[in-house]
């Protein structure tokens, strides 16, 4: 069974990110996921637009970026300027006033859109967007801060997103708490892709090649 592995890249060491991202390459995975957060939208701040730069100048692997701040449609050209042609932006609806002129800005640029979903966000609130994004990404967990426990509830969320995706023609990612469980739990049901962090990837005192090979050969 196929399913994309991403890297969460707030989570690398950054003593060594031009070696992260080399041996992230090297290891197999399939694309680096970007989380700006600007300490306002969530108590947090997490990476620069000096980071994306650099990471997006020296992989030739598909970047996502995870727009965590307020108004995206007030600075969605200085990110989408640091990307190239088909890599994603995510936005969350909260976030703005009118998320898919947002949305639309990041499609005319010839990126792909995506929205992604908190815990506490209904799907009816953003039934009419899922028609025009091509990911969404579920949040497992409360955003902000690497580390944090799974929200169980969160899996009827994606059961029902899961019921929606071919008709409404969207790939679905899982982001937060990624455990192996998770994985062999949610990829059969067609989930088409994780984001790996602190639970599986990072830290863990073991070589990335090995990590990732594991988790292609799981039991699912």
């Amino acid at each position: 069974m196929e399913f994309e592995l991403t890297a969460s890249m707030m989570c690398a060491n950054y003593g060594h990110l031009a070696r992260e991202v080399n041996d992230l390459e090297n290891a197999g995975i399939d694309g680096f996921h970007i989380d700006i957060m600007d300490g306002r939208f969530v108590p947090n701040f997490a990476m620069s637009l000096n980071d994306l730069s650099y990471i997006s100048k020296v992989t030739y692997k598909p970047m996502d970026v995870h727009l965590m701040v307020e108004h995206p449609n007030n600075t969605i050209e200085i990110f989408i300027n640091n990307l190239r042609k088909g890599d994603t932006i995510y936005i969350h609806p909260e976030a703005e006033y009118h998320p898919s002129t947002t949305l639309q800005k990041i499609i005319n640029a010839g990126m792909t859109p995506g929205i992604a979903i908190n815990p506490g966000t209904s799907i009816e609130t953003i039934m009419e967007m899922l028609q025009i994004v091509d990911k969404v990404l579920v949040m497992s967990v409360n955003p902000g801060n690497a580390g944090q426990m799974y929200l169980p509830y969160v899996g009827q969320k994606i059961d029902r997103l899961l019921e929606l995706k071919e008709k409404m023609n969207f790939k679905l990612y899982w982001d937060g708490a990624c455990s192996a469980d998770k994985i062999c739990t949610y990829a059969p049901k067609g989930v088409d892709g994780f984001v790996l962090g602190t639970t599986l990837l990072f830290g863990r005192g073991r070589r990335y090649e090995d990590i990732i090979r594991d988790i292609r050969l799981l039991n699912i």
